[in-house]
């Protein structure tokens, strides 16, 4: 049984007298352990398609299947529980509490499942140690190059042992240095924890890195293919110059 699979999935939005057509029967699986690059232009169905995986949204029509569960056939509460338990978020903006520590950061995910406050910190402490922050647990974003922010963000996705990670353009926002640095954090943790890695990206040196690329267009699947890179990024072009936040 896949990991994930989507059955022949549409997305309609209506728009006044309008219907627009994001996703348009699409099908497709992820198995576990997969890293997985979703690729297309503004507007081909990739960020909705993410955001159906991730149980932010639902299909119009078809299923989307997670670990086997029909997650249409979920409230509202129990998609919220499922994306708490199997889901963790990367976003390109990071998503960080400005006034809040790295550590308290990372325990957020936590609190949603009544976890006691020494169990939150410590887990906390071990994902922070395990994305290379030891040591800047008290740090506030502020504090922090824009590569040790989305670092914060990886250990929060990873603290309660969520099989997937989702990562939405978790690179946009950071200089071409730091995004290799991301990326093959992304790349430690798909092959030495096994966890699924599935982001959205229009960049192919960063698509590089993942072991398969699916390519969307106009709410349609186009491509979808083995990347030969083995996760390593071997074989990508140099990575495009970025004018962006630096930090390691």
């Amino acid at each position: 049984m896949a990991l994930i699979e989507a059955r022949k999935i549409s997305k309609v939005y209506r728009l006044g007298d309008i219907d627009l057509r994001a996703l348009d029967g699409i099908s497709s699986t992820i198995e576990k352990s997969e890293f997985v690059a979703i690729m297309g232009q503004s507007g081909s169905g990739k960020s909705t398609f993410m955001n159906i995986l991730g149980c932010l949204d639902t299909p119009t029509d078809g299923q989307y299947l997670l670990d086997g569960i029909n997650t249409g056939q979920l409230s509202r509460d129990a998609r919220a529980e499922i994306r708490n338990k199997k889901l963790g978020f990367v976003f390109q903006g990071f998503n960080l509490l400005s006034r809040t520590s790295a550590l308290e950061n990372v325990e957020l995910p936590m609190l949603y499942n009544g976890s006691p406050a020494r169990e939150r910190q410590e887990r906390a402490r071990q994902a922070l140690k395990s994305v290379g922050l030891e040591g800047r647990e008290d740090h506030h974003p502020n504090q922090l190059s824009g590569g040790q922010q989305q670092r914060v963000a990886i250990a929060r996705a990873l603290v309660n042992d969520a099989p997937i990670i989702l990562a939405d353009e978790p690179t946009g926002n950071l200089d071409t240095k730091t995004s290799v640095e991301i990326m093959e954090l992304f790349v430690k943790l798909n092959q030495d924890s096994g966890i699924t890695v599935i982001l959205v990206t229009h960049e192919s040196d960063i698509a590089a890195f993942s072991k398969r690329i699916i390519r969307f267009s106009d709410g349609h699947i186009v491509s979808d293919e083995k990347t030969g890179s083995r996760g390593q990024g071997s074989g990508a072009s140099e990575p495009e110059s970025r004018t962006r936040n630096p930090g390691p």
